[in-house]
C-alpha cells in the first residue's frame, strides 16, 4: 500500500472534520471558535494540494474529496453561521416561545443563500479549465472567512455604531447575496502565488501583501473582510490595466 498517496486525503478529510466541529459551535453560537476551526480546515484544504503535489500523487478521488470537505466547511458553516446570525437578530425582544414560531424562521434562511453559491461555485470549478493559476470568483475559503469573521468582529469590537450596522438582519441577508454573486461573478482574481519577487511580475501580490499586514496591525479582526474586499478590488485594477 502506498502510504504516501493516502496522506493528502488524509489532510482533506481533515478539514472536512474542522467544518464538522465547526458546525457544533456554530449551534452553540460560539462564533470565536467556530471561526478558528474554519481556518484550521482551510489550512488543512491548502496542504492537502500541496502534500499531493510534492508527492506526486494528485488523483480524481482527491479532487472529488476536495470539495466535498470544502462544501462543509466552507459552504455548509458559513451559511449555517448566516442562519444563526439573522435569526438572532431578527428576534431580539420576542420571547423564546414565539421566536420558535414557524414563521420567525423563514427570514434567517435567507442566510443558506452562501450555502447554495459555495455549492454552485465549486461544482463550476471542477469543470472550468481556465482557474488552474489563479481564479474566476472569489474562492470558497476567501468568501468563509469573511462570513466567519462577521460575529468574531461583532464579539470583540468596541465600536458601538459597527455593532449596531452589523446586527441589522437586512444588511445580514443583503451580505449573504453579496456573497452568493461575488462567489460566482466572472471576475478573474490573481494568483496569491508568487512566481517570482520581481517588482514587474508581482506587484500587486506584493501591494497585496503589505496592505494586509497594514490592516491587520491596525485593525486587528475587523481588518480581515477589508482585505477580501481590497483583494477583489485589486484583481479588478489589475483587469483593468491589462486589458
Amino acid at each position: 500500500m502506498n502510504i504516501k498517496a493516502k496522506i493528502p486525503n488524509l489532510i482533506t478529510l481533515l478539514n472536512l472534520l474542522s467544518g464538522c466541529i465547526a458546525l457544533v459551535f456554530v449551534a452553540k453560537n460560539n462564533f470565536d471558535l467556530a471561526f478558528f476551526f474554519v481556518c484550521l480546515g482551510i489550512f488543512f484544504d491548502f496542504f492537502d494540494g500541496f502534500f499531493a503535489r510534492i508527492f506526486k500523487v494528485q488523483s480524481p478521488l482527491g479532487v472529488q474529496l476536495d470539495s466535498l470537505a470544502d462544501m462543509v466547511t466552507s459552504g455548509v458553516v458559513p451559511g449555517f453561521t448566516m442562519f444563526q446570525l439573522i435569526f438572532k437578530y431578527q428576534n431580539e425582544g420576542i420571547s423564546v416561545l414565539d421566536a420558535y414560531f414557524p414563521a420567525n424562521h423563514i427570514l434567517p434562511l435567507a442566510g443558506f443563500i452562501i450555502t447554495l453559491g459555495s455549492c454552485y461555485r465549486l461544482a463550476k470549478f471542477n469543470i472550468d479549465t481556465r482557474q488552474t493559476d489563479s481564479f474566476i470568483g472569489l474562492p470558497t475559503p476567501a468568501n468563509a472567512l469573511l462570513i466567519m469573521s462577521i460575529p468574531v468582529i461583532m464579539n470583540h469590537t468596541q465600536f458601538e455604531d459597527l455593532y449596531s450596522i452589523l446586527s441589522n438582519p437586512y444588511l445580514l441577508i443583503g451580505i449573504a447575496i453579496f456573497s452568493a454573486y461575488i462567489l460566482n461573478a466572472e471576475i478573474p482574481l490573481f494568483s496569491l502565488k508568487m512566481k517570482s519577487f520581481s517588482w514587474q511580475n508581482s506587484k500587486f501580490q506584493i501591494i497585496f501583501l503589505i496592505l494586509s499586514v497594514v490592516l491587520l496591525a491596525v485593525l486587528q479582526i475587523v481588518a480581515l473582510p477589508l482585505i477580501i474586499l481590497l483583494y477583489v478590488l485589486l484583481s479588478i485594477i489589475q483587469n483593468k490595466m491589462t486589458s
